[in-house]
């Protein structure tokens, strides 16, 4: 008897435990009241399995947290097919201390107008059919590696609006990532973009 008493005393503290616990967890969301979840960072691994140990106070590693996604910038055009709307202004350097090269690109639907003055409009019209995003390279992060390389002194830019998003772009080719850009948009910058 003594026995059972025991194992049912130890069975209500268990529970009484499990309900504690699940009274001082936070809510899952705002509205029922756990407030705004927290990023937190690596936490120490236990010894015997490698697995992060829970800190206390946060969250359980299974517990799902919303973060937002940072807002796109307003003037960098989706990469992908669009519409093949643009109306650019192109200017080129070939090297420092040469003349500035200047064309003109203005398509519809992705077939060039009468006003492109441009070596190959059709290629950049189709180009930017296409791709709208061709001519808003991302700005690399700061935790993205760029090749350490030279691929000439050619520099660009490019002015003007594509599928209705403002453009403002320049490009070079002082790295692997400026030159990445480069060759990605080298129809759009014409035949002085070139390598």
């Amino acid at each position: 008897m003594k026995d059972r008493s025991r194992s049912m005393r130890r069975m209500h503290l268990q529970a009484l435990a499990l309900l504690l616990a699940a009274a001082v967890l936070p809510a899952c969301s705002p509205e029922q009241g756990g407030g705004t979840p927290t990023a937190t960072t690596a936490a120490p691994t236990t010894s015997d399995t490698g697995s992060p140990a829970p800190s206390p106070g946060s969250p359980s590693p299974d517990a799902e947290t919303t973060v937002p996604a940072p807002a796109p910038e307003p003037s960098a055009a989706p990469s992908g097919p669009g519409q093949g709307n643009a109306e650019l202004a192109i200017s080129i350097i070939p090297a420092e201390g040469e003349e500035e090269i200047s064309y003109t690109l203005v398509c519809t639907d992705g077939v060039p107008a009468a006003e492109s003055v441009h070596p190959d409009a059709d290629a950049a019209c189709a180009a930017l059919k296409e791709n709208a995003g061709l001519v808003s390279p991302a700005t690399p992060g700061t935790d993205q590696a760029c090749t350490q390389q030279y691929g000439g002194p050619q520099k660009a830019t490019v002015n003007g609006v594509v599928d209705g998003i403002p453009v403002e772009a320049s490009f070079s080719r002082t790295d692997g990532c400026e030159i990445s850009s480069w060759d990605a948009a080298k129809d759009v910058l014409g035949e002085a973009g070139g390598a």
